[in-house]
C-alpha cells in the first residue's frame, strides 16, 4: 500500500467519522438545564433552564434560543451577542440536567409516567424502565406518537413480534417528547 493511499484512507475515515459523531450530538430540549460562563466576568455566571418556548434568557445577550440547537451553537449565538457589548467574550455552556429529554409511557405497564432519556432509548428499553405490560396488555397494539411541530405521527411497536425476533423495525428508536401508548 502507497503512503499516499494510506495517508488518502486516513484523511477519508476521519471526515466520516468526524461527520458521524457531528450528526450524533445532543440536541437541547425544553427543561433542560444549563450552566453559562463567560470568562474573567463574574457577574456573567449563571444557571438556567430552557423554557417551553425553546428560549433562554443571559444577561446582555437577552433571549436565545436553545431548543433544537447543540452546546456549541448556544455558545456561538451567546459569543456573537455579547461581543456587542465585550471585548472577545469566552462563553462556556455547559448542560447539567437533561430534564426536558423525556418519553411517556401510558396504559398497561406496571409503573407508567414520565422518564428521562439519559441514553439513546428504544421502545423495548423504555418499556423496561416502565416495569414491562401488565398481563392485560395488548403487546401488538402498542404505539408512539410522535409529534413533528404540528403533526402528529403514529408509529406501531409490535412487541409480540419483537419479542420472537420478528418485526425488529417496529422497535424504534425513541425521541424527546414520544409518547408510548399500551392499550
Amino acid at each position: 500500500m502507497s503512503k499516499r493511499f494510506l495517508l488518502f484512507f486516513i484523511v477519508v475515515v476521519s471526515l466520516f467519522s468526524s461527520t458521524v459523531f457531528a450528526a450524533e450530538r445532543y440536541l437541547l430540549n425544553s427543561g433542560d438545564v444549563l450552566d453559562i460562563s463567560v470568562w474573567n466576568e463574574e457577574s456573567l455566571q449563571k444557571q438556567v433552564t430552557v423554557l417551553p418556548d425553546g428560549v433562554i434568557t443571559f444577561p446582555l445577550a437577552g433571549e436565545v434560543v436553545a431548543k433544537d440547537k447543540t452546546v456549541a451553537e448556544v455558545e456561538e449565538e451567546l459569543t456573537k451577542k455579547l461581543s456587542e457589548y465585550l471585548a472577545d467574550p469566552v462563553v462556556t455552556v455547559s448542560v447539567t440536567s437533561v430534564d426536558g429529554n423525556r418519553v411517556h409511557i401510558l396504559g398497561k405497564v406496571l409503573n407508567p409516567g414520565s422518564f428521562v432519556m439519559n441514553q439513546p432509548l428504544d421502545a423495548m428499553q423504555a418499556l423496561s424502565l416502565a416495569g414491562g405490560l401488565s398481563p392485560y396488555a395488548e403487546e401488538n397494539n402498542i404505539i408512539v406518537l410522535r409529534r413533528d411541530g404540528t403533526k402528529q405521527q403514529v408509529l406501531p411497536v409490535k412487541y409480540a413480534e419483537i419479542k420472537k425476533g420478528k418485526a425488529l423495525n417496529t422497535n424504534i428508536t425513541l425521541e424527546s417528547g414520544d409518547v408510548i401508548i399500551v392499550p
